[in-house]
């Protein structure tokens, strides 16, 4: 049997989309950038819980080179950093939306309960 050019599918534009946000860690860093507009790296690292310093730097350089989220420094002693989405992370917002609303109408409380966040595994937080 032949496939017909017409029913080719191109899963580039997918992938390239899953590259940007793939890994256990992004979706939840750009989760809290959404709800909390900006953050410094101490109050991302306490949300996210059981991430290791290295893969939240990692993860955060990874978001950024990407042009997801945006890294502002300020020029004092101690010095501050603050993370806030990009224009173009803003636009991933939607996708956060649906999965948000795909999960709550899915889930039951039990479930939810089993399935915690990383963090809110520690401190009862529940994602919404």
């Amino acid at each position: 049997m032949m496939i017909k050019e017409e029913n080719t599918v191109d899963v580039r534009p997918f992938a390239f989309a899953m590259s940007l946000i793939e890994g256990k860690w992004n979706m939840y860093i750009l989760f809290w950038l959404w709800k909390r507009e900006v953050m410094r790296y101490g109050e991302l690292k306490r949300e996210l819980g059981k991430i290791t310093h290295k893969m939240l730097s990692t993860q955060l350089k990874h978001l950024e080179n990407n042009n997801l989220i945006v890294r502002k420094e300020y020029p004092q002693v101690p010095p501050k950093v603050e993370y806030f989405l990009s224009p173009k992370g803003l636009t991933l917002m939607p996708v956060l939306e649906s999965l948000c609303a795909w999960g709550k109408e899915h889930t039951t409380d039990k479930q939810q309960e089993e399935t915690a966040a990383p963090s809110s595994q520690e401190k009862g937080t529940r994602f919404s």
